[in-house]
């Protein structure tokens, strides 16, 4: 499959790929726009999504593209693929696909991670009600970690590094992204109640899964592990669940919860929720989730991009069409976009494959 030419240089350009390549299939479209406003060159900013199969499908997977905004040209590319090449003109009996495309539209079209709120999707789906506490140690690092005043970089950094050299990097990038609620223009911010993408979120699932007997789900993201490297991540903490999806997907499924995986546990990932969607149901599905991370640039790099491009926001100037806004947009796509024909290559050859696994596990 020719890899390279489904990616785009842009969330319009994507959007557009998308909804031709679904018209061309004859796929029924849903579009969902998101009331915030328009993207940097005054387009829509819209969720759209594409189902195949038949109707009366007892078995669903789901493909979701640009949760992390940014993140969103690889997960792009790779739906683009294979709808492209038809891959889901030929499905298991009873079994659909719901292609859900840009989910955090604003993230994606403004070159953000986070949504138009400046929250984190995957620390959004918790109980507002009860809060998790932010942790002494991230508020200890809130201020280093977004200055105010870039020029004053040098002792944040210094206090970075102490931080690091005393704990390890592994516990700064714990207290980093795990999750805050505390600092709306800070880093990995949860949110005050569910952002619209969320909701957008939970409605299509909702909806496509009622009445399924088995429902699987693929997060597509961008940003930590080796270069290229499709690591299939279990980010929940269900033992069965995590057991089922290493009989699908093979033994290098990793889990947050058991502490192999490139990522940290954190509060309030969107695919997490997905069990709490149905209960009370009639129906309960059987739900098997999983998150497939591309390595790009190495973790601690990302990390400083990440704080490079909030405090743009938080305290700079957002002009794109600035030197420094267009140098600092510019190395955060690079931090989870790497536009060669090799990385392209292997987020198609690797999403395809596990998009294969998938339904074969829902078929068995």
């Amino acid at each position: 499959m020719p890899a390279v030419r489904h990616f785009s240089e842009s969330y319009s350009e994507a959007r557009t790929r998308f909804l031709e390549a679904a018209t061309r299939t004859g796929a029924p479209l849903e579009t969902f726009e998101n009331p915030v406003g328009l993207g940097p060159t005054g387009e829509v900013l819209a969720t759209d999504a594409a189902l195949f199969g038949p109707a009366d499908a007892t078995k669903l997977l789901i493909l979701v593209s640009g949760t992390h905004g940014v993140e969103g040209f690889a997960g792009s590319g790779a739906q683009i693929a294979m709808m492209e090449s038809l891959r889901f003109s030929a499905l298991p009996a009873r079994t659909a696909v719901l292609v859900v495309h840009a989910i955090n539209p604003y993230g994606f079209a403004w070159l953000r991670r986070v949504n138009e709120d400046n929250v984190d999707l995957n620390r959004n789906s918790i109980d507002f009600t009860n809060l998790p506490s932010t942790s002494e140690d991230f508020a200890m690092l809130a201020p280093h970690l977004v200055p105010q005043v870039w020029a004053e970089l040098a002792p944040a950094e210094l206090a970075i590094k102490a931080y690091i050299e005393t704990h390890g990097f592994r516990r700064y990038q714990e207290v980093v992204t795990g999750g805050q609620y505390t600092h709306p223009r800070g880093l990995f911010y949860g949110g005050a109640e569910a952002a619209w993408s969320t909701r957008i979120f939970r409605d299509l699932v909702t909806r496509y899964g009622d009445g399924k007997e088995r429902i699987a789900l693929i997060d597509f993201h961008t940003g930590l592990g080796p270069l290229g490297y499709g690591e299939p991540i279990y980010t929940g903490s269900d033992d069965a669940e995590a057991e089922r999806a290493r009989d699908w997907y093979g033994p290098d499924v990793t889990a947050i919860y058991a502490g192999n995986s490139s990522s940290v546990i954190v509060p309030g990932p969107m695919i997490n929720a997905v069990s709490s969607f149905f209960e009370g149901s009639a129906k309960t599905p059987e739900i098997t989730t999983l998150a497939l991370e591309f390595g790009t640039l190495p973790e601690e790099l990302v990390l400083d991009l990440l704080r490079a491009e909030a405090w743009m926001h938080a305290h700079g100037d957002i002009n794109f069409d600035t030197p420094v806004g267009r140098a600092i947009k510019r190395r955060f796509r690079d931090a989870f976009y790497v536009d060669t024909d090799a990385w392209k290559r292997c987020i198609v050859d690797r999403s395809v494959e596990m998009t294969g696994q998938a339904l074969a596990g829902l078929a068995s």
